[in-house]
């Protein structure tokens, strides 16, 4: 990915600050905030049995307007909420609210991160890792910064996999249709959408099948016990979610750091 492409992807994500966030806020008022909560302390405990949550340090890169960190803060857990565009932080702390003193944030980029070995025990990530340029050393540092025995849950899509497969095209224009049918707000349609199709037709993952790459990538790194579990919106997505990214599931990537 050559350096303007990475400008541009950069600047793309800064003015886009304020519409995402508009979404993350949907999300804190809606059956999200429960239903996100519940599966990621449910992930967390299962791993970390008969610890407190302020005994625990989270890590959400690609925090973006701060949805996840902000409800992993409200649960109690010791929360960084890290982000390459000082824009998203600035709507991630609004969007917090007074629970932005119990929150870290920090500003830098997903595949240097500045932190020592083993700082960590969970990192999260959201619909970070397709908009990547090199999401195999993005991988190898967050296993970096996770503790002996940490839990590294990745959530994402093929979210523009549409853009080399006729297939998933027809399916992604579908969506569309029935998102305008069940009167739903489409959140596939905004300002400068298209800058961003050319900017995702260039990342490498666009062209991978996932989670597939992502198991065997991790997997070949031979850090910890990594399995996936496929459609997670089922458990976790409003109905309006459901409807919007019927032919694009999120799956959740999962790795347990080995302790030797």
């Amino acid at each position: 990915m050559n350096a303007d492409l990475t400008k541009e992807n950069k600047a793309y994500w800064l003015q886009r600050a304020a519409g995402y966030s508009e979404v993350n806020k949907e999300e804190l008022s809606g059956v999200q905030r429960n239903t996100w909560t519940s599966f990621l302390s449910k992930e967390i405990s299962a791993v970390f049995p008969g610890r407190q949550p302020s005994d625990i340090s989270i890590i959400d890169i690609g925090a973006g307007p701060g949805f996840i960190s902000i409800i992993l803060a409200e649960a109690g857990y010791r929360v960084t909420a890290f982000d390459f565009a000082e824009t998203m932080l600035a709507e991630a702390k609004e969007n917090a609210g007074d629970i932005a003193e119990q929150i870290h944030f920090v500003q830098g980029d997903a595949m240097e991160l500045p932190f020592n070995d083993c700082s960590f025990d969970a990192v999260i990530s959201r619909n970070l890792t397709w908009n990547l340029p090199d999401p195999s050393k993005a991988y190898q540092q967050w296993s970096r910064v996770l503790k002996p025995g940490g839990l590294m849950m990745v959530f994402d899509a093929n979210w523009y996999r549409y853009l080399i497969d006729e297939e998933k095209r027809a399916a992604f224009d579908e969506d569309r249709q029935n998102v305008a049918e069940e009167g739903y707000g489409d959140y596939n349609i905004g300002d400068n959408f298209d800058k961003m199709e050319i900017i995702a037709g260039q990342m490498p993952l666009t062209a991978k099948l996932r989670p597939q790459w992502d198991l065997e990538y991790l997997t070949g790194l031979n850090v910890g016990q990594v399995s996936v579990q496929e459609d997670v919106g089922q458990m976790v997505y409003s109905q309006k979610e459901l409807v919007n990214y019927k032919s694009t599931p999120l799956f959740m990537v999962k790795l347990i750091k080995g302790t030797v």
